[in-house]
Parts: C-alpha cells; structure tokens; sequence
C-alpha cells in the first residue's frame, strides 16, 4: 500500500468540491445502471509490524499558516447509482482537536457527517500481507469521498478522506483534509491513513 502522496501537493478544497459536484461519467457499474455504493469508511491505523489495518486511527492536516487539525473518525454513507453521487444517508463523526502554528491547542470537540458531496472509487488493491481488521478484505477500496460535517462548537466544514492501494495512480494522495468555517487545512500530514469498504447490502 502507498503511503505518501505526491510532495508539494496543494489541492484547493473548493475546486475540489466544485469537481466532485458536477455531473461524474461514475463507475463502469453505474454507467450500466447498477445499484446505489454502500460504503464504510474509516480513519484508520496501520500497525507495520504486525502489519494489520484498523480502525480508531488519527489524521492531521495544516493551514496555511501551519495551524493544524487532528481527527478521528469513520462513519458510512450510500452514494446513489448514476450521474448524481451526491446523498444524505449518512452515518458516523468523530473527534477533532485544533492547534496554533506553534502546537498550542485551541479548541476540541466531536463533529458529525451531515452529507456526502461526493463520492468516486480509485483502481487499487490492497497489499498482500497486510490483515484487514476492520471488515472484509474483499470489500476494500481506493477511492475519494468529500463529506459535509458540523463541529459541535457550531462551524461547519468538508472532510475529504483519500485512499490508495497497491495500483492507484500516483496522483490519488493518502490521508484527510478538511474545512473549519473560513479555515482550509489543506496540506495533509504524512502517516495519515484511511480506508473504504464497498458493504454488500442483502
């Protein structure tokens, strides 16, 4: 599995919003007309010694001016078949804690996921020998998923959660960024992981 995305790599999270918001050609089963994408995702552990995948992981991302957000967090969404991957039938949250550029902290709380804005799976598979603990390994996805979320000090923003795997084209990065209010922590920290599963719904 990659672990680092391409150095220097300055998304604007609002180009991307606008991106993931216009119509999407989908994936070849949605191009056919196949059923809506149950997806479970997860900021997650990678534990390389044992070399296994879990849930309960942390990810920091940087403002422009190297203050930083740390989050917790997994959660499931369904994003709808077709052209419109846009849905709120949403689950799960998570934590966050904010720091100055000097690492001080300024604030601390849970946040909620509102809606997804977006939702595009990645080629990718996942590295043999790495253990999935957190469901099954065939269920696995690279893939981008932009998420509306409210803090629970009453700001809102964007979570963009990124995965690649073994396969994915290099200019997938690994890790979170996110939005508070009028701040973008756009610059993702290196060792930030995280990890969807494709649910298979009876």
């Amino acid at each position: 599995m990659k672990n680092r995305c391409l150095p220097g790599l300055a998304l604007s999270l609002f180009s991307l919003i606008a991106v993931m918001s216009a119509p999407s050609r989908g994936s070849a089963e949605d191009r056919e007309g196949g059923e809506a994408a149950h997806v479970r995702w997860d900021i997650m552990h990678v534990d390389f010694a044992k070399g296994t995948l879990s849930a309960g992981g942390r990810a920091s991302a940087f403002a422009n001016d190297q203050s930083s957000i740390t989050l917790t967090g997994s959660g499931t969404f369904v994003a709808p078949a077709g052209d419109d991957k846009t849905s709120s039938a949403v689950t799960g949250g998570g934590t966050w804690h904010t720091f100055n550029p000097t690492g001080k902290a300024t604030g601390r709380g849970t946040y909620s996921v509102t809606g997804l804005v977006g939702w595009e799976p990645a080629p990718g598979t996942i590295s043999p020998g790495l253990v999935d603990l957190i469901g099954n390994p065939a269920d696995t996805s690279a893939g981008l998923a932009v998420l509306r979320i409210a803090y629970s000090d009453g700001s809102a923003g964007v979570l963009v959660l990124s995965c690649t795997f073994d396969g994915t084209p290099p200019a997938v990065f690994e890790g979170v960024t996110a939005s508070k209010g009028f701040v973008d922590y756009w610059n993702r920290q290196e060792e930030n992981f995280t990890d969807f599963h494709i649910l298979h719904v009876q």
